[in-house]
């Protein structure tokens, strides 16, 4: 049992090795900038890979938690590892054709990115019962992390000579490749389930839960029975308000940050980005462990509030570097927190033996989102940028995004705990 609770923790490990890899998907952006002058390309045509990407992403972690929970981790991972690498590499040969790198980079490697993405996430959940939230957090801290790591490498291996772009974009796909490979099938197989019965030494389980009348609540919920109450659809909805305003600040940073990093030669855009991607990886392990202290739903509320304040005070009305700096990096120390927080959320409400299939249809959420919101927003900036008033568009998105944060508040108060028997 001493042997079982102290190799625990292998997992972890292998949960941050693997995530690191996988959050090269929030790097794309690096690319866009030598694709778009290279191949003549508009910014609609090198943002599709991403918006692909994001998109089968959310669509293959559904399968891959079905997948996992009836097959296990290890083979789900290590397919996962092998899409991404073949996906990638694939992009090397075909990076100057828009239509074939939707769907190297973004079809092959966003299934890869999710098929991988579950695994880690579902073997925590079910070897740190005692402690869902902050295991959750440190597991998933790799992705938001990862382009900490990985935008300056693919900055550097692309180089800033545009002459130079036709040989290091290829070159640079390929590294990335072998990479992937190693890591992701490497990290793969560590991933085990408990034992049935296992349960950390000196831990106890928690009472069962009882309605009004003393009958118990049911623990355990098949993805069927998850869909079938109104708490699925309530954390829905919060899943998506929460992530809406994360992933709208990341979609729309890069421009705002290299304009006021320009005009004040404070730091390099790139660098200003690898801060906020700092915050967004320190706030899935803060708000995870947090939420273990004080509750899901208290947590939810305070990401909510930080939010607003963010939106209304920081970034509705951005007049400087450091003020735009500020918001984003909130922003991104909350947006860190819904993805450490909803895996635990879910597994709380319906149980762990389900939980890669459950959180897989949760996940939904981030991806719908990842996939239309950007979109949205980013069209109402593109009219204030013709108009000659991107003040006015931020004022617009950023008051918008508020207001979506007071309905996530709302939600996040009348949610309770499934009452099925």
């Amino acid at each position: 049992m001493m042997a079982e609770q102290v190799n625990r923790w292998k997992f972890v490990y292998a949960a941050l090795v693997m995530q690191l890899c996988l959050g090269v998907l929030y790097s794309w952006s690096v690319f866009r900038g030598p694709l778009e002058a290279t191949n003549g390309w508009d910014k609609a045509t090198s943002i599709a890979p991403y918006r692909y990407s994001v998109l089968f992403f959310t669509v293959s972690m559904i399968i891959a938690g079905f997948w996992q929970d009836k097959k296990g981790p290890r083979l789900v991972g290590s397919v996962g590892g092998v899409l991404m690498g073949i996906g990638v590499l694939l992009s090397a040969f075909f990076w100057q054709n828009a239509t074939a790198l939707k769907f190297t980079y973004g079809i092959l490697g966003g299934l890869g990115v999710g098929f991988a993405y579950v695994t880690p996430i579902a073997t925590c959940v079910k070897w740190f019962p005692d402690k869902r939230g902050t295991i959750v957090g440190l597991a998933v801290l790799g992705f938001g992390a990862g382009s900490l790591i990985f935008a300056p490498l693919i900055q550097k291996l692309l180089g800033t000579d545009p002459a130079m772009w036709a040989t290091t974009i290829p070159r640079t796909f390929m590294i990335l490749s072998v990479i992937f490979f190693i890591c992701v099938i490497g990290a793969a197989q560590v991933y085990a389930v408990p034992p049935a019965g296992w349960k950390p030494e000196g831990w106890t389980p928690p009472a069962a839960a009882t309605t009004a009348g003393g009958a118990a609540i049911k623990a355990e919920f098949a993805p069927g029975e998850m869909i079938k109450t109104w708490q699925f659809y309530a954390l829905w909805v919060i899943y998506f308000l929460g992530t809406s305003v994360g992933i709208t600040a990341i979609g729309q940073a890069a421009p705002l940050v290299k304009e006021l990093a320009a005009a004040t030669a404070f730091m390099s855009g790139a660098t200003a980005l690898g801060i906020m991607s700092a915050f967004n990886g320190v706030g899935r392990l803060a708000w995870g462990a947090t939420s273990d202290k004080i509750g899901r739903k208290n947590t939810t509320i305070a990401m909510f509030a930080l939010y607003i304040v963010a939106c209304i005070f920081l970034l509705r009305n951005v007049t400087s570097f450091n003020q735009a700096l500020a918001g984003l990096c909130v922003v991104g120390f909350c947006y860190g927190g819904y993805l450490a927080m909803m895996p635990s959320f879910t597994a709380d409400f319906y149980g762990a033996k389900n939980v890669g299939a459950n959180y897989g249809i949760v996940f939904t959420a981030w991806g719908i989102c990842g996939f239309v919101v950007p979109g949205y927003f980013g069209k109402i900036m593109t009219a204030a940028k013709e108009a000659g008033n991107l003040a006015g568009g931020y004022n617009q998105v950023y008051g918008t995004l508020a207001g979506m944060c007071v309905l996530g508040i709302i939600l996040v108060v009348i949610l309770r705990r499934p009452e099925h028997t």
